[in-house]
């Protein structure tokens, strides 16, 4: 194995990443990934972290605490996922990503052991970012759930701190088709006597939430009812201000660490420059206004028609794209009718076929157009509107990636 480009070509393609297959790819067990983690030295166990799930808004909210710890002078990490642009945007250290050099020789040097015994793309890539963090020394590392909870690979840390973010209706093939079932998978994550903070209270998810810790005798906080202050921030989105009080919620049941409330609003304010977070409401240009969001479920996408429904803008042009497990019949009846819709398929297996989308879209009275690429529909999208206009683009963390 040469160089970077190779090694990433070997983890995405020694088995089926849930990105590009969707649930055949998961294993869904703890057994691989805590013996790949033992075989590499129990990396997990040599530094502090605050583990963040939830449906909507963990990954805004892992961005804010690693910001806002880096104001605060700790050395952080940052695992996320799924990446947009580059692999290495899923491993960050006081936002410098992970080196090319380090991919190649983790690779390399665990090659045999990775084929050996059949580790998923993500097992793979959260050992890969447990041993950065652990050779790194870092101060603590903040560890974002792939999927679920219960059982993702990332379950394997004893946080400090466990945060639970919004909880909506994502995965249901996998986590459950009720809030309530969906919150026991999330609920997972809550460890022994570890706090936990829950950023929305929701009377379907209060119950299971609380339950969960009195067994394992967590103290539970619900940052909606703690946290009254508001925070500014430089992530655009009504709906980062439910992110805030869960992210303050958790620094307040923190110990050992000093947050001021300077370094939160430092923190809270810089999130994009300290940590190069992307696709968060992000304008990409002016005349027209271009917005990519990576919203891309029911509560996700809810949210942000009400924020474009607030963007001044003559009229609305929406790029859209999404993976084949979206249920059009919950997505599509969110959207406003009098925008233009530019559907196209984003550039994974997992695409959804445009001409399903569109022929769902007609059920709802909207107005559809389909494209070979996302980039295409974008040129559309340019070329059909005015200075006054606004361009969306969304549907898909995949579709925001094509663009940026």
């Amino acid at each position: 194995m040469k160089d970077y480009k190779e090694a990433i070509a070997w983890l995405f393609k020694q088995l089926p990443s849930y990105q590009q297959k969707g649930v055949m790819a998961l294993n869904a067990k703890l057994d691989a990934i805590s013996a790949f983690c033992d075989y590499l030295g129990s990396p997990e166990k040599k530094f502090k972290s605050i583990h963040v799930g939830g449906t909507n808004g963990k990954g805004s909210s892992s961005h804010m605490l690693a910001s806002i710890f880096h104001e605060a002078g700790y050395k952080v990490g940052l695992y996320t996922s799924p990446h947009l642009k580059d692999f290495r945007e899923r491993i960050k250290i006081n936002g410098t990503e992970i080196s090319e050099e380090a991919v190649l020789q983790f690779v390399i040097d665990h090659q045999d052991y990775m084929t050996t015994h059949a580790l998923s793309f993500f097992e793979m890539t959260v050992g890969m970012a447990f041993d950065c963090f652990s050779r790194s020394q870092v101060d603590i590392a903040i560890i974002e759930v792939g999927l679920g909870g219960r059982l993702d690979a990332t379950n394997i840390v004893t946080p400090e701190v466990s945060l639970i973010t919004n909880i909506g209706f994502d995965h249901m093939d996998l986590l459950g088709n009720t809030l309530a079932q969906i919150a026991i998978e999330k609920a997972g994550i809550i460890k022994d006597s570890v706090p936990v903070v829950i950023s929305e209270w929701h009377r379907d998810t209060e119950a299971v939430f609380k339950a969960k810790a009195s067994t394992v005798g967590a103290c539970i906080y619900f940052a909606s009812d703690e946290i009254e202050k508001e925070y500014a921030t430089d992530l655009k989105g009504i709906y980062q201000q439910r992110n805030i009080k869960g992210v303050v919620g958790t620094l307040r049941h923190l110990n050992g660490f000093n947050i001021t409330s300077s370094h939160i609003k430092k923190g809270l304010a810089n999130v994009v420059v300290n940590t190069r977070l992307l696709g968060r409401w992000q304008t990409i240009s002016l005349e027209p206004t271009i917005i990519a969001d990576t919203a891309h479920n029911e509560a996700g996408i809810a949210l942000t028609v009400k924020q474009l429904s607030q963007t001044p803008h003559q009229r609305l042009h929406m790029v859209l794209g999404f993976v084949k497990d979206k249920d059009l019949s919950i997505i599509l009846p969110l959207l406003p009718v009098e925008a233009l819709y530019y559907i196209s398929r984003p550039a994974i297996e997992r695409g959804m076929d445009p001409a399903i989308v569109i022929e769902a879209a007609e059920k709802y009275n909207l107005f559809c157009n389909q494209y070979a690429s996302v980039n295409e529909a974008l040129k559309a999208a340019k070329k059909q509107a005015n200075k006054e206009d606004l361009i969306y683009v969304g549907g898909s963390t995949f579709v925001v990636a094509e663009v940026l």
